[in-house]
């Protein structure tokens, strides 16, 4: 017997739905009062710090007024700090402060924390389904738009 193919408008939309909810279950997990803005911005001048705003920009697909706004939060709770850029003094650049990697490390604890608690209720065949689901995640999600 075979299976009906899924349009792929029926599964975009069930998945769009799926993917929000769990984002938005791990935002509350977190515990941390930041915006999921700020929360990705953090996170990117991590990987890529130092930085400058409008790299950080680029990379977190916003104009720039966007993240100027977001890095005032940030620097305003002292997760991040902005220097003058040695080689070209007209420009800053952006690092992470230890209170703002231990606010990350302290969310992504938390998070890693639910979803484990989460996998270890389900079934062998679930968790390889859902390891497989997460590596074709990565590439969808990995390729750029045309």
């Amino acid at each position: 017997m075979r299976t009906a193919v899924r349009p792929e408008a029926e599964l975009a939309a069930e998945l769009r739905l799926t993917l929000t909810r769990a984002a938005r279950r791990l935002r509350q997990e977190a515990g941390v009062e930041l915006s999921p803005s700020m929360t990705s911005a953090l996170a990117s001048i991590e990987c890529h710090g130092p930085i400058s705003p409008s790299e950080l920009a680029t990379c977190e697909r916003v104009q720039r007024p966007t993240i100027t706004r977001v890095l005032v939060r940030l620097q305003e709770l002292e997760l991040v700090e902005r220097t003058t850029d040695l080689e070209d003094r007209r420009s800053s650049r952006l690092t992470i402060t230890p209170a703002g990697r231990e606010l990350l490390l302290k969310t992504r604890t938390r998070k890693d924390a639910f979803l484990a608690a989460r996998l270890a209720q389900l079934s062998r065949e679930d968790r390889d389904l859902l390891e497989q689901a997460s590596k074709a995640l990565e590439r969808l999600l990995g390729e750029e738009e045309p």
